[in-house]
């Protein structure tokens, strides 16, 4: 059976999956596109799928035919993709790894899914979200990861609670901050460490930046204020890949 009406049961369901509240009481998100649907079937959280009646794919899931008429009205791309799938949290504790990048309060979703993307570049095992920040599974952070958010822990935690917790295990944590800060090329790059950045507009919050061991800065032309935060942590990643 093809469904040709956006009034279907099961259509108006995937379509509330787009309201965080809702994502979190069912804990599932969509993804769109072929692409990020075979990224995650192959991480283990695809459960089912909203395709083209033309797509003869097979995902190996519950699979669920629609015309284009209703794929345009689930999809949020200027094109519709010929799939959609419906994907369950990932909750699995899994172990953060010797590099960690903390976001506190970095809100555009392109910029998480730009540091998501360049933590597995360079080595980084896991992503920690301040509950300010954006939501790990909003549409366009996992548009922007390009599905390398089904390939790193992703995890949402408080940061006052978590960092100590990780110096407690034996973390270095430097924040980025000029002030007092040493540059990439004198810090000690060994060892587990984990680095926060801080919101687009204000930074590092005063209460998180009091908890790292030390300031950090990339240095640059002095006539520069500042780099997008995406921009700043991917280079940081980069420095910390390389050895000694």
């Amino acid at each position: 059976m093809v469904i040709s009406s956006i009034a279907n049961a099961k259509i108006k369901y995937v379509k509330k999956l787009r309201n965080n509240k809702f994502m979190e009481e069912e804990k599932k998100f969509i993804v769109e596109g072929e692409h990020l649907v075979l990224e995650a079937k192959e991480s283990g959280l695809l459960i089912e799928v909203i395709k083209l009646e033309s797509d003869s794919t097979d995902y190996g899931v519950l699979s669920t035919l629609v015309t284009k008429n209703v794929m345009r009205s689930l999809s949020n791309l200027p094109s519709f993709p010929k799939v959609i799938g419906v994907c369950k949290y990932d909750d699995a504790e899994k172990v953060l790894g010797n590099k960690i990048m903390i976001l506190d309060g970095v809100q555009d979703p392109g910029n998480v899914g730009t540091i998501i993307r360049s933590a597995k570049a360079f080595g980084f095992t896991s992503i920690v979200l301040s509950k300010d920040s954006v939501k790990k599974y909003n549409d366009k952070v996992i548009r922007a990861t390009q599905g390398m958010i089904f390939k790193l822990n992703v995890i949402t935690k408080d940061l006052l609670e978590f960092i100590p917790e990780l110096k407690n295990k034996g973390y270095k944590v430097y924040a980025t901050n000029v002030n007092d800060g040493k540059t990439l090329d004198t810090i000690s790059k060994d060892g587990k460490i984990a680095i926060i950045m801080g919101n687009e507009g204000s930074g590092v919050k005063d209460e998180i930046a009091s908890l790292s061991d030390q300031n950090i800065y990339i240095k640059m032309d002095s006539s520069c204020e500042s780099l997008n935060v995406s921009v700043a942590a991917s280079i940081i990643m980069y420095e910390f890949s390389k050895e000694n």
